[in-house]
């Protein structure tokens, strides 16, 4: 595994220092680019990123990951955040990985390098709404397999100091939740390595 510094996107790094705020886009312009966001490809896409956050405010951006069913990303720290959405408390088995649309990125993030800010580990270009990847499609990355679970992925408080409030709305709104906007849970259904430019392909 492999890492490279994108910006200041690095351990360490602070997502509240004053020079990494993100650009705040109104509502009316995340609305009226939204067809951005529709013409991702349904079928084959592309992964664009792939970044690990090794702890609470830490992020790094790779160019090679390998992903495992018992850990989802090697090198995230998805096992040991646990979730409150499991009744011991322990890392939820179907929210092993997050996965954000990046043309929802290219709107929201103000540029590339602060894409992992949003804490996604696998940016895709494709389309994640509803319609297109209902709960238990499996989808190939290179050698590996993941399977989008049924677990919710909304925007949170974080999400919207880094982003916006108006991104906040839109990514929370009727039409976000049906596009999926703020992305999607997913799980390692089989292992293999992953980098960035490898195909995301829509399997069965």
């Amino acid at each position: 595994m492999t890492s490279e510094a994108l910006g200041e996107i690095a351990p360490g790094f602070d997502l509240d220092r004053p020079d990494c705020a993100p650009m705040h886009k109104t509502l009316e312009q995340l609305q009226d680019d939204v067809g951005h966001v529709r013409s991702a490809p349904a079928e084959e896409g592309t992964l664009e990123m792939v970044v690990v956050r090794p702890d609470v405010g830490e992020r790094v951006v790779l160019d090679e990951a390998r992903l495992d069913p018992a850990h989802g990303v090697v090198g995230d720290s998805w096992k040991d955040r646990g979730s409150a959405r499991t009744e011991d408390g322990s890392a939820h088995p179907d929210m092993q990985l997050n996965i954000i649309g990046s043309r929802v990125l290219d709107l929201i993030a103000g540029g590339r390098e602060r894409w992992a800010l949003a804490g996604d580990q696998l940016c895709i270009d494709l389309d994640l709404s509803e319609v297109n990847l209902p709960p238990w499609t499996q989808l190939s990355i290179a050698d590996a397999i993941i399977e989008i679970t049924d677990q919710p992925h909304t925007g949170c408080r974080k999400f919207s100091s880094r982003f916006g409030a108006d991104a906040l709305r839109w990514v929370n709104s009727t039409e976000g939740k049906a596009l999926r906007l703020r992305g999607v849970n997913a799980r390692v259904v089989r292992p293999g390595t992953v980098r960035p430019g490898d195909t995301v392909a829509k399997l069965g």
